[in-house]
């Protein structure tokens, strides 16, 4: 007959994962769910930095500030 061991995990079945599995396993699990989605909103998180940091560049920024020449008949 098999002898039971006291300890920490004692009174636990060999084939029940511990809390941290589980867990790391329904992460794991939602992040296969939600994948497009995740994608979808770090696309434009990315975008909206690069476009952010190069808008902030002063050469960049003239474009939008400096008014036309009036004096110039051509467009």
């Amino acid at each position: 007959m098999r002898q039971q061991r006291g300890g920490v995990g004692a009174g636990r079945r060999e084939d029940d994962p511990v809390l941290l599995t589980r867990a790391v396993n329904r992460a794991f699990r939602f992040v296969r769910l939600a994948e497009f989605e995740i994608f979808f909103v770090l696309f434009f998180l990315i975008a909206f930095f690069l476009f952010k940091d190069l808008m902030s560049q002063p050469q960049y920024n003239q474009l939008f500030v400096k008014k036309p020449d009036l004096d110039n008949p051509w467009p």
